[in-house]
């Protein structure tokens, strides 16, 4: 590490792991330093019930992080996401009363008076993503400084969050004597990692697909255009298949990693599995089949809830670079075939590589470590681009496009 290097640090506190990466800002540059990973705890349904357990969970993934990176860490962006995430649309209107030509200061005032919206009672604003600007009537304007209008708009995508959830995650760092730089929606964040500018523009999905809890972004014009949580996740699977097997939870998912596919015909679905039986009683068989006729069910399901999000914001047919999965819950053989089928568009896994952080290791190259890339990344850009403190929460969007 270069003497006086900034370090960028990212940790994803999920639901069955906290995973932390440890990078450093080298010549403008990020540069992989160390990962660190731990035992999830203080979760229930991905809700923070225990933030002094979570704390702990934190502190020794920074911990293990920080022995292979060789640094202290003092700060960490943190992911959030959950069913608590929702998006909407927003639209913040500058009059200036006569021609005038446009600054940054009047885009970012514009944006901010979008989020001058009502929330509900419990919730907090996480994002102000800017989409484009209207500028006397004429829309689709990106990044208008020094335009001249008398009217100028910003359509802005606001992302909000339980207020309660967000305050028990950052409380959970700071028990693990962790400063939080900033909080970010988990896809957001992911597409950070596994997404170049061409494919925002041309429109893709994120889908991170976690053990309790699926979030989704999506983008199209370089900008979001929506973020959404989705009902089904990796859980809603193993349960399946520990009530219809009626085994344990635990050996639900054993079945689930060793023979299990999203699809129908992707693997030897006639042959046989042994399925756990209580002690003392018999073994079992069951075709293999069976499992997989569980698990594509479920994936058509959340495919279908992710086809219901899109046709929300008119995107179904204008995903040209498709579905990226991330999580845990990506790994799933066939996960992406079932999404092709049912979104008739193309599906791949997304995660960090080496032109995004130098020497990112090979067996990161994985979509469980894509969220925690992202937030090292999104702290990189926070650092290098210095926003300037506002009271809006995410108006670094305008600066960090």
């Amino acid at each position: 590490m270069t003497p006086g290097a900034q370090l960028a640090v990212g940790v994803d506190a999920g639901s069955a792991r906290t995973r932390c990466v440890i990078c450093s800002l080298e010549e403008g540059g990020l540069r992989y330093l160390g990962h660190g990973l731990a035992p999830a705890a203080g979760w229930s349904k991905a809700r923070v019930t225990d933030p002094a357990a979570l704390a702990e969970s934190i502190r020794a993934a920074v911990t293990d992080a920080q022995r292979g990176a060789r640094v202290q860490v003092e700060s960490v962006t943190l992911g959030i996401g959950g069913a608590e995430i929702r998006g909407a649309q927003s639209r913040g209107l500058y009059e200036f009363g006569r021609p005038h030509e446009i600054s940054a200061d009047d885009l970012a005032y514009a944006v901010e008076n979008a989020t001058e919206v009502r929330l509900e009672r419990g919730r907090m604003l996480l994002h102000a993503l800017p989409q484009d600007f209207t500028l006397d009537g004429r829309s689709g304007f990106r990044r208008p400084v020094k335009n001249v209008c008398t009217r100028l708009e910003a359509n802005v995508h606001i992302v909000t969050a339980s207020q309660h959830e967000h305050q028990a995650l950052v409380a959970a760092a700071h028990l693990a004597h962790l400063a939080v730089e900033e909080t970010v929606f988990e896809p957001i964040a992911a597409a950070y990692a596994c997404l170049r500018p061409e494919q925002r523009t041309e429109g893709v999905a994120v889908v991170d697909f976690g053990l309790h809890s699926t979030n989704m972004a999506v983008y199209g014009g370089d900008a979001l255009v929506l973020a959404a949580s989705l009902p089904v996740a990796a859980s809603h699977m193993t349960r399946d298949i520990a009530a219809i097997f009626k085994v344990t939870h635990e050996d639900a998912e054993c079945l689930k990693q060793e023979y299990g596919c999203a699809l129908l015909g992707l693997t030897a679905d006639s042959s046989l599995i042994e399925v756990p039986s209580p002690e003392g009683e018999p073994s079992r068989e069951a075709r293999r089949s069976q499992l997989n006729e569980i698990l594509e069910a479920r994936a058509e399901e959340l495919f279908e809830y992710v086809r219901t999000e899109l046709e929300r914001v008119g995107m179904e047919h204008s995903l040209r670079e498709g579905i990226v999965l991330t999580g845990g819950g990506a790994l799933l053989n066939g996960m992406c075939d079932v999404a092709e089928m049912v979104l008739n568009c193309p599906a791949g896994n997304g995660f960090a590589s080496e032109e995004d952080i130098g020497g990112w290791p090979d067996a990161l190259q994985t979509p469980e470590w894509t969220t925690a890339a992202g937030l090292a990344m999104y702290s990189a850009k926070l650092k290098l681009h210095e926003p300037p403190r506002r009271e809006v929460r995410g108006l670094m969007g305008l600066v960090l496009k």
